[in-house]
């Protein structure tokens, strides 16, 4: 299992559209990928469970990846947040 933690830095924190971008990212991997926020956890490939966790600006989250293919799977994530500007 491999875990990363990032702050979000975005103004607008994690709304619709990069949450969709996170849950596309992540459906791409055979891993089991969790976000974690306060505590709470959700797969990172359910579009719902990542819109309720409600993420704004300045929120310390975690994303945690098991499987086959878990280390791609969090670097790819980790640009994909990078990109677009949710992370530094």
């Amino acid at each position: 299992m491999v875990e990363k933690q990032f702050k979000v830095i975005a103004e607008t924190g994690i709304h619709a559209r990069p949450a969709t971008l996170l849950v596309q990212t992540a459906s791409k991997f055979e891993s089991e990928i969790q976000l974690e926020y306060k505590g709470k956890k959700v797969n990172l490939k359910s579009i719902m469970g990542v819109m309720s966790l409600g993420i704004g600006q300045g929120a310390d989250i975690s994303i945690s990846a098991e499987g086959a293919d878990e280390e791609n799977a969090l670097q790819s994530l980790a640009e994909t947040m990078q990109k677009e500007g949710l992370t530094e």
